[in-house]
């Protein structure tokens, strides 16, 4: 599936410092094919002249047909294909099978061996994933959270510039278990959990909407309307945990009184 990001969701309202306006134009920061395509369109249309020019080079250096594959895609916005028809590019209407396009993975990577030399490896611990964090610029910080390791994910989704911690729950590289773990903390910020609330995907999971639930640093009507879907025993439990807002304590109580009573009455 492809779709809105919230790393994509800081370009569309437009609060992107240049320098990262210019490192999305340049095709080093976006992680996902449609994340890159929406955001270079995006910049077509930005105040600066050279982000505008760096953008539609970027986009000229697509390899067409990976393009025409991609576009191909039933679930690709009409917008999109609209904006590259006017470019004279077409969807394959015979896609070629030998043009394999992984919606996960952007059409172009400008970055090369150079991220993989300043992000390190997986088997690197906390302490050097930090070290290497202290040392980055904000735009490497910024590539870091999308493709950087497990470890620094987990520092950077705390990171008290929104951008960063939306852009490592933009990351392809996050898995369920790291979202968890996300929703567990309450020393990340209130925008952080809304958006792990706001996935569908992320929501099927039972652990993480749990977790989110019990964190005491959840927004409350989150919590609330995540409440009902708790089984009963994390309901009761729920019902007399001090940790969480007392509203969230009371509707709980009132949703087990409630399933009582539908339960005599069956």
């Amino acid at each position: 599936m492809i779709g809105p990001t919230p790393l994509l969701d800081f370009f569309k309202r437009g609060e992107v410092e240049r320098d990262v306006r210019m490192e999305a134009a340049l095709g080093t920061l976006a992680p996902r094919a449609y994340e890159q395509l929406a955001i270079l369109v995006l910049l077509l249309e930005d105040p600066d002249q050279e982000v505008r020019t760096t953008a539609d080079e970027t986009l000229s250096r697509i390899p067409e047909e990976a393009l025409k594959a991609f576009l191909a895609r039933s679930d690709v916005p009409i917008g999109l294909r609209e904006f590259f028809a006017d470019r004279g590019i077409f969807p394959d209407e015979m896609p070629d099978i030998t043009v394999e396009v992984d919606v996960e993975e952007p059409l172009l990577d400008a970055s090369g061996e150079s991220d993989d030399a300043l992000f390190g490896n997986e088997n690197e611990d906390r302490d050097t994933a930090q070290q290497r964090l202290q040392k980055m610029s904000f735009t490497e910080r910024l590539r870091a959270a999308v493709k950087g390791t497990r470890e620094m994910r987990s520092i950077l989704v705390r990171d008290t510039n929104k951008m960063i911690s939306a852009a490592v729950l933009s990351s392809p590289k996050l898995a369920e278990p790291e979202v968890e773990a996300f929703a567990k903390m309450a020393n990340v910020s209130d925008d952080v959990l809304r958006t792990i609330a706001n996935n569908r995907a992320w929501m099927k999971n039972y652990n993480i909407a749990l977790s989110l639930t019990k964190n005491p640093k959840t927004p409350l009507g989150t919590s609330l309307h995540i409440m009902p879907r708790l089984n009963d025993r994390d309901l009761a439990q729920l019902s007399v945990d001090r940790n969480v807002p007392e509203p969230l304590r009371i509707a709980a109580r009132k949703k087990i009184v409630a399933k009582q009573s539908g339960k005599e009455k069956g």
